[in-house]
């Protein structure tokens, strides 16, 4: 068996960020590196296995039973989020960790801190593996990637196991929102599904967030600032006036739990125009849709006092909460909390605050709950992942197959 540690450095290597702004798929031609490893990896291993045209790896593991069960899939993603860059990432490996400040040598004096980072508490005595503080480490999700990876090797060659027909899957584009836009339900195979896409050990999740995006852009009118009285239109302004109507305290920063929110993720422009960019997110879908007439409000305000035109607002729903696909299928949840238990884990269930792969799926048929990779920080250079945390999602996966199996 290989290490899992040395799967998981062999896979953050390859550098795969996703790019919102492309039109093709995967959205970034690098994703294929990766993806095409997984595939001959698979095949070394004697695994059925196809990679599409869509960059959609899909193996298969046949039952070993003579009786017929539900067939269970796994998924993970291999892109990394286009918040930092994912290439050249230099991972560094702190052993038996002793709840200190971790140096980021790549930024001098830039450090991991329990004070900022409590959770880092939690894996005291246990392997960490971090970035160098100037990338993301990619732990979302190469660390479930490495995870499901491990457990079909262990189930190749442990023929003893006794399993179901497994089927396993791995997608570009999860971070841009588009990772399964054409992903083939019926071709996968499955019946129930789990991405391995959470958080910190024990997090099980069938919420997440109603999510959509809003494109603002301004237009302005430029002149001469010495002759500007009542004739100039600031679009850089404007925006900031725009946004400033919208409500402070549903920001990212002032909410948690079940509170959506209005994310202002990025900005670019000029006096003459500008382009401002939101996520809107929230778990009740009544409150998700009225966050999304709030600011068609606020933009038709804007063209009230500046003229017809000076704003204009594209909305785009990306996907919605999955808890009334899964909840139906409540005995997949079930399942999951006693893997975690038999592997020695406390069950954390708590809805998202984001989205997986796995809400899209089930809209599209897939009941396909969440559970932990075991990363911590995602999207940043403060990200971190516990060596322990992928070894025991490797065990959970490998407790769900034989769950399945009964």
């Amino acid at each position: 068996m290989e290490k899992i540690l040395n799967r998981f450095l062999r896979y953050v290597s390859v550098d795969t960020q996703s790019n919102e702004e492309s039109e093709t798929q995967p959205s970034t031609a690098k994703e294929w590196n990766l993806l095409k490893m997984l595939r001959d990896e698979l095949q070394a291993l004697g695994v059925e296995v196809t990679l599409d045209e869509f960059g959609y790896v899909m193996a298969t593991l046949p039952s070993n039973l003579d009786k017929d069960v539900p067939t269970v899939g796994f998924i993970a993603h291999v892109d990394t989020a286009p918040d930092a860059s994912g290439a050249d990432v230099k991972p560094q490996i702190i052993e038996n960790y002793d709840g200190g400040a971790i140096d980021l040598k790549g930024v001098p004096g830039l450090q991991l801190k329990p004070e900022e980072f409590p959770e880092m508490l939690h894996f005291v005595g246990q392997t960490l593996i971090t970035t160098d503080g100037t990338t993301l480490l990619g732990a979302d999700d190469k660390a479930g990637v490495a995870e499901i990876m491990t457990a079909v090797q262990y189930l190749v060659e442990h023929p003893e196991v006794k399993h179901g027909k497994i089927c396993i899957g791995f997608t570009p584009d999860e971070e841009i929102g588009r990772g399964v836009v054409k992903f083939d339900v019926p071709r996968f195979g499955a019946d129930y599904a789990y991405t391995m896409d959470g958080g910190e050990i024990g997090e099980l999740e069938f919420e997440n967030f109603n999510a959509a995006s809003a494109k603002l852009h301004i237009q302005g009118r430029n002149v001469h600032p010495g002759n500007a009285k009542g004739k100039m239109k600031n679009a850089i302004l404007i925006g900031q006036e725009l946004n400033t109507l919208l409500p402070k305290d549903q920001r990212p920063e002032c909410t948690e739990g079940y509170e959506g929110f209005f994310h202002l993720i990025s900005f670019k422009g000029s006096v003459e125009e500008a382009d401002f960019a939101y996520i809107i997110r929230d778990h009740d879908r009544d409150k998700f849709e009225a966050k999304k007439v709030l600011i068609q409000q606020v933009t038709d305000s804007i063209n009230v006092k500046y003229g017809e035109g000076t704003a204009t607002l594209v909305l785009k729903d990306q996907y919605y909460n999955m808890r009334e696909q899964v909840e139906p299928h409540y005995f997949i949840i079930e399942k999951a909390i006693k893997a975690m238990e038999m592997a020695g884990i406390k069950p954390k269930i708590q809805p998202i605050r984001g989205g997986t792969d796995g809400a899209n799926l089930s809209f599209k048929g897939l009941p396909c709950p969440n559970i932990f990779a075991g990363g911590l920080n995602f999207h940043g250079k403060m990200e971190y992942v516990p060596l322990q945390s992928m070894e025991k999602a490797t065990e959970v996966i490998l407790n769900l197959v034989s769950l399945f199996a009964e």
